[in-house]
């Protein structure tokens, strides 16, 4: 019971589990002060409300111990407030004043449990392991959540391109640490989701991943999201608002178009990166900005530094390491693999039949430039899902710009891919979708059932695929027999 799985706490030694006592009466704290260390646990007290949520603020607590009636800010109110400000924190209520219109308010307001005064040893050691042992499971549910999204593929980074896998190798390497990292591209070649990808192989992953657009929003609306506001810190403000680095705690905050930040709120994103806190508009307390910070621009951050758009320092405090996303047009064999790919994501989001693209589509698709890169690919593939009749997106279903001028990339590329299937014997459009199925299967560690969920088919369909893959390479494709087997 004395040990969690949480390497973000701030105080206490890592992964030991923390635990908040408010009662204004202090042989009662000393008591079960004295309870919780004979566990292992550690305790910190608050004599009132206001006390205790000073402390959460400060301090992220797996288990808040509240005596129902408290001077100023009772039971029923802390718990209310730590559920808005710390919903992880699991919360139980204990009094000498117990009836049943009490316990049911604080069941209804997200207690654990209700302990009656004077408590039993026994009791309290119970309640409290299986409110820890809550703790963890929520814990253990989102680092799963996370290992599920990451094989049913809605973070993974598919790519077959060289420069791509470079930097994949980049970003696993640094992911683990907590410095700050800067991504490069142009609109729509998958920033954030690289940066989701930084924070899924990090130490943070059970924590949140926020995201945070600083191009869309005027400086003061910047201010409000990012560091929230106190009551009363202007008008309207009727109640204190948790900011996005608070809500990120433990976790990571992605800060998309950081480069369009007005000169003073670079300022103040500055010194939160050299201080490592901050405060709420109109606050007076320091808050501690536990969180890394991966930003992202599709600018070319040296010239808007040298051009006096971004602050210098800023810039480097960012670009400890610069991770630069090349164009879809740079990775063109990428088209197909991701075409594929959005192909079994909308078909199964729209229970529709759509399990081919056509020929001459991929055609097109491989003589357009791309100026959205990677979104536009995704929606002109959900375009076509959604405006199709029968099994295949057809050319007529693709905008009437989309490669209408086959250029000489387009054709080298479906030269390369000719060049590359026909000494296997293999049609180009068939070695697409056996590529795409091999990536699949080693994505998922070898696991049909889940490499088939993954593709949007039924595992016989998979297993039809894979043996015909083998018989079509005679035995001279070590790789689809890997495959295979797996």
């Amino acid at each position: 019971m004395n040990e969690m799985n949480d390497s973000n706490d701030k105080n206490g030694k890592a992964g030991q589990a923390r635990v908040l006592i408010a009662d204004d009466e202090e042989i009662a704290r000393r008591n079960l002060t004295h309870i919780l260390e004979r566990e292992g646990i550690a305790a910190d007290c608050a004599a009132n409300g206001s006390e205790a949520l000073e402390k959460i603020d400060a301090t992220h607590y797996h288990l808040l111990l509240t005596d129902l009636r408290m001077p100023g800010i009772d039971g029923l109110e802390l718990l209310r407030r730590t559920r808005e400000r710390s919903p992880e924190t699991e919360v139980v209520v204990i009094t000498a004043h117990a009836n049943t219109e009490s316990a049911v308010e604080a069941m209804k307001n997200g207690a654990f449990y209700y302990v009656e005064k004077p408590f039993r040893l026994p009791e309290v050691r119970k309640v409290v392991r299986e409110a820890l042992e809550k703790v963890q499971l929520k814990r253990e549910n989102a680092t799963l959540k996370t290992a599920l999204d990451q094989a049913t593929g809605s973070t993974r980074i598919l790519s077959n391109a060289p420069a791509m896998h470079e930097l994949l190798a980049v970003a696993s390497g640094i992911a683990p640490t907590d410095c700050n990292v800067l991504i490069v591209g142009a609109t729509g070649t998958g920033k954030e989701l690289l940066a989701r990808h930084l924070h899924e192989h990090s130490h943070r992953a059970a924590a949140p991943f926020v995201a945070l657009n600083c191009g869309a929003l005027s400086e003061e609306l910047l201010a409000n999201e990012l560091f929230g506001h106190e009551r009363g810190a202007f008008t309207g403000a009727g109640a204190t608002k948790a900011g996005l680095i608070e809500a990120a705690g433990g976790g990571t905050l992605f800060l998309d178009e950081v480069t369009e930040m007005s000169p003073a709120m670079q300022v103040k994103l500055l010194r939160v990166l050299q201080e490592r806190e901050y405060y709420r508009l109109g606050g007076t307390q320091a808050l501690a900005a536990d969180v890394r910070f991966v930003a992202a621009t599709n600018r070319d951050p040296a010239a808007w530094v040298a051009d006096g758009h971004f602050r210098q320092d800023l810039y480097f405090r960012l670009n400890v390491v610069t991770l630069n996303l090349p164009l879809l047009r740079e990775r063109r064999g990428d088209i197909p693999l991701l075409a594929l790919h959005f192909l079994a994501r909308f078909a199964r989001r729209m229970d529709k039949a759509v399990a081919e693209i056509h020929p001459d589509t991929f055609e097109r698709l491989l003589a357009h430039d791309f100026p959205g890169n990677i979104r536009e690919l995704e929606n002109l593939i959900e375009r076509g899902v959604a405006l199709a009749r029968g099994a295949s997106i057809t050319p007529d279903l693709l905008p009437p710009d989309v490669g209408q001028t086959a250029g000489e990339t387009a054709a080298e590329a479906a030269g390369e891919m000719s060049g590359k299937t026909a000494a296997a014997g293999v049609a180009p459009l068939a070695e697409m979708e056996r590529l795409h199925i091999l990536h699949a299967l080693e994505h998922t560690g070898g696991n049909r059932a889940l490499a088939a969920q993954l593709l949007g088919i039924d595992r016989v369909s998979l297993w039809r695929k894979l043996r015909r893959y083998d018989e079509s390479t005679a035995g001279t494709d070590s790789d689809a027999k890997g495959g295979a087997s797996g």
